[in-house]
């Protein structure tokens, strides 16, 4: 029985594990910062070494974009310091760390879908801390696997999905943007292929890199529209604008599809399409 430590339980992602986790055989220890506060060394590595932890799924982030900018020191304790805590301690202790990272350490600049191997270049701090924390397991030598993702959503949580379902209910227009594209990404298709792997024991052998997100190719204002019309909102007007309408402290990736090629490939699965897992979302949500 292999024993697993996920951090950032009360997430989005953490959240899905934990439904997908309620009937398998594995033990399982489901923490946020008041079961484990994984910005403290010393309690990190006592937890992976008391209870022998085989595998950390490593859900927590700072993920407030703008904020991020004027708190990058506690951007940089979560994204990246504590990263490099839980990799020291599964390098210490000889457990496997599955990380979750993001889109956002890529510039935006190209039109092409990101491979892993491409250049990094994020455009604000968020982007830097996240990449930090990808470095920091590199740097440790720990056995770990990378899943770099992007416009994450789910019925949990604080996310675009639920804040275009309650705006376009509430309101007759809604001005979203068109001129960033890439791919919204159901948490739960991320946490199923996660699950899996460890339940399957293939985080042995298949350690590296990886791009995961929803197939297909969207705008944001493409994203709201779909959104809206999936739940019956079309007497919402929604109009697509351009991002500097938005004034933001940080630009973001104009265009972030990310190639899953490798990572079906690796792990032999389908994906599906953002629009049939979003129609699963909403169903979800209205049950």
């Amino acid at each position: 029985m292999d024993k697993i430590l996920v951090t950032g339980a009360h997430g989005q992602l953490g959240r899905e594990i934990h439904q997908l986790a309620a009937n398998s055989k594995q033990a399982y220890f489901f923490t946020d910062v008041d079961e484990l506060d994984i910005t403290d060394q010393r309690a990190v590595d006592t937890f992976v070494e008391c209870n022998k932890i085989d595998v950390i799924i490593n859900c927590a982030a700072y993920t407030a974009v703008d904020k991020a900018e004027d708190h990058e020191a506690a951007a940089e304790l979560i994204n990246h310091t504590a990263v490099s805590y839980l990799a020291e301690a599964a390098a210490k202790h000889h457990a496997t760390l599955i990380h979750i990272s993001t889109d956002y350490v890529f510039q935006g600049d190209q039109n092409i879908p990101y491979k892993e191997e491409d250049s990094t270049n994020p455009l604000g701090v968020y982007g830097w801390t996240k990449l930090g924390g990808e470095k920091a397991i590199a740097a440790s030598g720990c056995r770990a696997l990378i899943f770099r993702t992007a416009w994450l959503y789910s019925e949990f949580g604080n996310n675009f999905v639920k804040t275009m379902l309650r705006l376009t209910a509430e309101k007759d227009r809604l001005n979203v943007v068109f001129d960033q594209v890439g791919t919204p990404t159901y948490a739960a298709d991320l946490a199923k292929i996660i699950y899996d792997a460890v339940e399957a024991k293939q985080y042995i052998g298949k350690e590296g890199l990886y791009h995961f997100s929803n197939e297909g190719v969207c705008s944001w204002y493409d994203f709201a529209h779909a959104i809206a019309g999936i739940a019956g909102h079309m007497q919402c007007d929604i109009r697509p604008c351009h991002s500097d309408e938005f004034p933001s402290k940080v630009k973001r990736p104009s265009f972030s599809v990310l190639d899953k090629a490798k990572v079906k490939n690796i792990f032999g699965i389908q994906i599906p399409h953002w629009r049939d897992s979003l129609i699963r979302c909403i169903a979800r949500l209205n049950k």
